[in-house]
């Protein structure tokens, strides 16, 4: 299977050479990797270079942007510029972010998922941070869903979703979406991929805002944001979460902000998280 990857990245300097070089030291070699330097003002810029002149396969482009790291459109963004450069010569397409080292059999494994089940149209691995010199499960969701740092897509899979949307919230959307329209989510726990800078360590508090304004864009509705601001602050043990996902999903909701999905994809929303909340106690 022909893979194509895609990496934004901005001010990387630190982490992006180990994130190409366990790339290119795969057991199965992807077609093409474009890295799309987002304004990087560090020494990015010539790191991907230096990798753009080793292997052929991968190559670059610049793009501008802000310089703050917020989640959502300014990534997804840069992920649509590096899009654009590609044919449509792909079996799977990756959005990975520029601070993961993988294992060296990870796309050989994505592979091998892929081609169990033609229905399968989305797998990935898990992130693990380090802590105490240990590399522990980032675990910050539940285990069926795959973190928007590293998404892979069968090509069928990612057409049917209509791509990449460019908000806050969009890892979670497309998993919606292909569930909608009949394509089955893989996550295999024997893949470790190392997560050099944890989820969210530099989003500031307009970004805890999205995160609520993203439940209302995707047709959540009032009482499912509000369970989720609750498991969310419960898991973080921070009160301040909740109030910032209900304070950012009722800004939304007065400025009239457009929605991701339309009312049926809403209502199947809706339905598939009301059947998780209900089976729990059943």
């Amino acid at each position: 299977m022909k893979i194509y990857i895609i990496i934004p990245a901005h001010n990387e300097e630190d982490s992006i050479g180990l994130t190409l070089q366990s790339l290119c030291d795969q057991t199965v070699i992807p077609k093409q990797i474009v890295v799309v330097n987002d304004n990087s003002t560090d020494n990015t810029a010539s790191i991907i270079s230096s990798f753009v002149q080793k292997y052929p396969f991968i190559s670059s482009i610049n793009s501008t942007s802000s310089d703050e790291h917020l989640p959502g459109s300014k990534i997804i963004n840069a992920f649509n510029k590096g899009l654009e450069t590609l044919n449509d010569d792909y079996d799977i397409i990756c959005k990975f972010d520029a601070d993961l080292i993988f294992p060296n059999h990870y796309l050989e494994q994505l592979i091998t998922h892929f081609n169990s089940n033609q229905k399968v149209g989305m797998a990935a691995g898990f992130c693990y941070i380090q802590k105490n010199d240990n590399w522990v499960l980032e675990n910050l969701t539940k285990k069926d869903h795959i973190r928007g740092a590293l998404k892979a897509y069968r090509k069928a899979c990612f057409k049917d979703i209509g791509k990449l949307k460019a908000s806050i919230g969009w890892d979670t959307l497309d998993e919606l979406l292909a569930q909608y329209y009949g394509w089955s989510i893989i996550t295999d726990e024997s893949l470790h991929v190392k997560h050099l800078k944890p989820t969210g360590e530099s989003y500031n508090k307009t970004a805890k805002y999205l995160q609520g304004e993203a439940m209302y864009k995707i047709r959540l509705g009032v009482i499912l944001t509000f369970i989720t601001a609750l498991k969310m602050a419960l898991k973080k043990k921070s009160f301040s979460t909740f109030t910032d996902y209900v304070v950012g999903y009722n800004k939304a909701r007065k400025k009239k902000i457009p929605f991701l999905v339309d009312a049926k994809h809403g209502k199947f929303i809706r339905s598939l998280r009301w059947k998780g909340i209900l089976n729990k106690f059943s």
